[in-house]
């Protein structure tokens, strides 16, 4: 074959042209094996990137070992560029404990940071945000490393690409942003996906600079990353790379590519990366015919050792005990407890209180979130916190929930602790993604903490409305690997707050607006944590158990100061997930009548949870059904009266002496 594209290769060395070679090699031969098996019925799927090698590791070869890369399920040539064990790659296809998940995902959705590769998830957008997190790190570490991250051209229309860009932008982050524009997104062709001539013409709105490199000429693309890099390490910015390329293949093999006009197909066919590659350093003299032989037959024998060590290996024997396990990072909590010297303050003093003495605490520790610098929050929790600790580690984000979510992930991947206000807990839902699609499963999916707490200002009571009153902790408390700390009083909220942050894994940390200047207590000046997990019993009784939580601990200490005659454990849970589970238990075994307050609404919320656990458990302990009192199904109304009515507060005292009337 005669090559058809141009190369330059001004500034290369010999070794370099072949070594580039070899690595599009590789992954070609690999791939061609891989549709084999496929074929065969030895593996259950593929994505095909055949056609896309030089982007892949053009890049990958541009960057140096020790700087992140975020590769999609079309990027074979990451992985193989960075030199991981083919037997350990067959492995994580064939779902072996060798790999990299365990066998809980599947073919290129890992990371590893023996590699410093961060694997992505099907909803491609959040992985560029997280890129923007590993890039800052890098920033505030200044260790001059630069950072790539793919996507599509399918990509490239999702929020989550106008948020990282956005936010790179602002921050100046070294960060390489590259679109393998191969013309489809599964079956829809790119006219019906964006309006611009180019993706990288996207670049200007945001203020970034932007190239359109050929994405099927190795050299072009090492070359132009090669420079680039080196230029972003020294002058932090972000660059958008657009790489023109084509898929020859369908989005995974089972959907073929009828869709594709033939006289395209034929066309970019003959702009194949390797085969052109290969017959430019033929006419070179720098390859012979023979070479190309030999290479191909050790990198097959390769292939082959390694798929026979792989299919050789055992097949996973669940253990229930090791999956429980793994949902969450090991941790041993680190109990410091407060000191005597003690002060009257409220509670939204001691979350600012517990956020700052951690900030003391943890030098790698940063903070983001919507306004919270120079004006110090919504809740003024931050107020002075610049002055004291700098705007790199107190930073004004835009207003995009979910890129801020997931930079706050990629730090953490990066060695740093993040810490991220949502202005309020109902935005969380422009963040709700990487929340339990990031955060979440990463320890699950290939043992990556996520070291982040997510702040949470929540509840009614304040005449807010439908958003910005909701205590939406339900949403979390259902999603496997999140932690949910609610506190309920000042020193609990400062002592939960700083073992939150000493945590590893992801804590979603809910304030109460109503509480924050309405609950004094005395609180210890000093350093000091409670443990995650561990229930309060603020009253002792034997009539009947009160479980609650938030705003509902308060509403039901008023009501026992009214009722002097009612005798009663009452629990204040302050962590939803871990729940304490034997503090439950022990006390409706001891009273046999149980309540359940909370401002939520009923149906699909931490009651319902909390009943079917004593129903379960303790049913030969009841002396009366198990009641939950909550919020009315609707949203959250602004109009006092009509809030009233909404929260549960003037309907529990009724409940309540029902219950022990039962």
């Amino acid at each position: 074959m005669a090559n058809i594209l141009k190369y330059n290769p001004k500034g290369v060395t010999e070794e370099t042209l072949i070594n580039l070679y070899l690595q599009m090699l590789k992954p070609r031969l690999i791939e061609e094996k891989m549709l084999v098996l496929l074929r065969q019925g030895k593996i259950s799927k593929w994505f095909s990137g055949i056609g896309q090698e030089a982007i892949s590791v053009g890049v990958t070869s541009a960057l140096k070992k020790e700087e992140y890369i975020l590769p999609m399920h079309r990027n074979l040539g990451v992985f193989t560029t960075r030199e991981i064990p083919l037997h350990r790659l067959f492995s994580q296809w064939q779902g072996k404990m060798n790999g990299f998940t365990k066998g809980r995902d599947r073919s290129f959705h890992f990371g590893t940071q023996e590699f410093n590769i961060i694997g992505m998830i099907s909803h491609l957008g959040p992985q560029l945000g997280v890129a923007d997190g590993i890039a800052l790190a890098n920033k505030l570490k200044k260790n001059n490393h630069a950072c790539a991250v793919f996507t599509g051209d399918g990509g490239t229309s999702e929020g989550d690409f106008h948020e990282a860009l956005n936010v790179a932008a602002v921050w100046n982050l070294p960060v390489i942003f590259c679109v393998e524009n191969n013309g489809y997104g599964l079956s829809t062709p790119t006219s019906e996906q964006y309006k611009c001539d180019h993706i990288a013409d996207k670049g200007v709105g945001y203020g970034i600079e932007s190239h359109v490199i050929n994405g099927n000429n190795i050299l072009e693309i090492y070359t132009e990353v090669s420079k680039i890099a080196s230029d972003i390490r020294k002058n932090h910015r972000p660059i958008l790379l657009e790489f023109k390329t084509f898929r020859m293949r369908g989005h995974e093999e089972a959907s073929g590519t009828k869709y594709v006009p033939e006289d395209l197909m034929n066309l970019w066919s003959k702009k194949d990366p390797l085969k052109n590659y290969e017959a430019y350093l033929l006419s070179r003299q720098i390859l012979t015919d023979d070479l190309v032989i030999n290479y191909t037959k050790e990198i097959k024998k390769e292939i082959n050792v390694s798929l026979k060590t792989a299919f050789e290996e055992d097949q996973i024997v669940p253990n229930l005990s090791t999956e429980l396990n793994d949902v969450y990072k090991n941790y041993h909590q680190e109990i410091i407890e407060p000191s005597n010297n003690k002060t009257s303050i409220r509670l939204v003093d001691a979350i600012s209180e517990g956020l700052k003495a951690s900030m003391e605490r943890y030098d790698n520790l940063v903070i983001m979130g919507q306004d919270i610098a120079e004006y110090g929050g919504v809740f003024k929790i931050t107020d002075g916190f610049v002055k004291e600790f700098g705007k790199e580690r107190v930073r004004n984000t835009p207003i995009c929930e979910s890129a801020i979510v997931s930079a706050a992930y990629g730090a953490s991947i990066n060695g740093m602790k993040a810490v991220m206000e949502m202005q309020f807990a109902d935005f969380v839902s422009s963040g709700f993604n990487p929340i339990v699609n990031l955060l979440a499963k990463s320890n699950y999916r290939w043992n990556q903490n996520a070291d982040v707490v997510v702040r949470m200002p929540c509840g009614a009571g304040v005449g807010a409305g439908p958003f910005h009153s909701q205590t939406n902790e339900a949403w979390f408390t259902k999603t496997p690997g999140l932690k949910v700390v609610y506190p309920s009083f000042p020193a609990d909220a400062k002592g939960l707050l700083c073992a939150s942050i000493n945590d590893p894994n992801p804590v979603l940390f809910f304030e109460h607006k109503a509480l924050y200047r309405s609950i004094y207590q005395d609180v210890s000046e000093d350093y000091f944590t409670i443990e995650i997990g561990k229930a309060s019993l603020l009253k002792e009784g034997n009539d009947i158990t009160i479980i609650t939580y938030g705003a509902g601990v308060h509403w039901a200490l008023d009501t026992l100061k009214t009722h002097p005659n009612i005798s009663a454990d009452l629990i204040d849970l302050r962590t939803l997930q871990p729940l304490d589970e034997v503090a439950i238990f022990s006390s409706v075994r001891k009273t046999g009548k149980v309540i359940v307050l909370q401002e939520d609404s009923l149906f699909g919320s931490m009651s319902s949870d909390v009943s079917a656990l004593i129903t379960e458990n303790c049913f030969e302990f009841l002396d009366a059904p198990v009641k939950r009192v909550a919020s009315i199904e609707t949203p959250i109304p602004f109009q006092g009266e009509l809030e009233k009515q909404y929260l549960p507060k003037h309907r529990f005292a009724f409940e309540l002496k029902t219950l022990i009337d039962y």
